[in-house]
């Protein structure tokens, strides 16, 4: 695929803020697939830190951010809708959508739940998996290009392989040249990175492209801090689908799950 490269922000952050909901990218953000296009893992943090930022309550958190990539997300210039879909008293829906190009390149909606004590039943089924400082470094940039993988931190678990393991990320650039983001959507803006972290097939020529089309992410808790830590497992089907399922850990534990479907392509 050709393109015209875009005109990109200069700095060490993903996004510059021009203001009135629109944002210009740098080569930090650039994705793996086109050097043209954007990578999903900023682009999806920025929209989770707008979506936190529209109307926020105190007494809500998100729990759950369905992401849809409605085609190529064009690096450069664009601009971020945010609106209500469902208003309420203990839940409500939200919206944002990445607009580029004349055309939106994702639509996002988030639930926010109103929060209460649970303690007294709190408890969770998912395992923990051994903490960054456990683990040695990993060169991501060995497997995939652009500039977003350059940008990151990687340390892998023991038993990593083609379709499964266990890899933690953290990056020093924050999403915005305001750097005002929280945990939160620092986090979020690393989650899309699972599809690639144990890739059933080197990605490239003669094998095959595996784009995910979609990131849903469910948390049964608020994560926090700086390194977001992938319990990742890959499958691809006999009729050019595939799915990336993945619990989602920070230092204090696991935290939620993230489902990506996959179109599996000759390339």
């Amino acid at each position: 695929m050709t393109a015209d490269l875009p005109e990109l922000a200069e700095g060490n952050f993903y996004y510059q803020e021009l203001g009135g909901g629109r944002f210009r990218s740098t080569i930090h953000a650039q994705g793996a697939w086109n050097v043209h296009e954007q990578h999903m893992a900023p682009a999806s943090g920025l929209m989770a830190d707008v979506l936190e930022r529209h109307q926020p309550r105190e007494d809500m958190r998100m729990g759950r951010i369905s992401y849809e990539i409605l085609g190529l997300i064009p690096g450069g210039e664009f601009r971020i809708d945010t609106t209500t879909l469902r208003p309420g008293r203990t839940i409500e829906l939200v919206q944002a959508e990445l607009v580029a190009g004349g055309r939106t390149a994702i639509r996002a909606t988030g639930w926010r739940l109103q929060t209460s004590d649970t303690a007294e039943v709190a408890a969770i089924e998912d395992s923990a998996i051994p903490g960054p400082d456990e683990c040695k470094p990993y060169d991501g940039a060995a497997v995939w290009p652009g500039g977003y993988i350059r940008s990151l931190e990687m340390r892998v678990a023991e038993g990593h392989r083609p379709g499964a393991g266990k890899v933690w990320l953290r990056t020093d650039h924050p999403l915005t040249d305001r750097a005002d983001s929280g945990d939160f959507a620092r986090l979020m803006g690393l989650v899309d990175t699972a599809n690639g972290i144990a890739a059933r097939v080197p990605p490239g020529k003669d094998s095959y492209s595996f784009p995910n089309l979609d990131l849903q992410i469910h948390m049964y808790r608020r994560p926090e801090g700086e390194w977001l830590g992938l319990d990742n497992a890959v499958s691809f089907g006999r009729d050019g689908i595939g799915l990336t399922s993945t619990v989602l850990h920070d230092r204090q534990g696991p935290f939620g799950r993230t489902e990506q479907i996959l179109t599996l392509r000759r390339s």
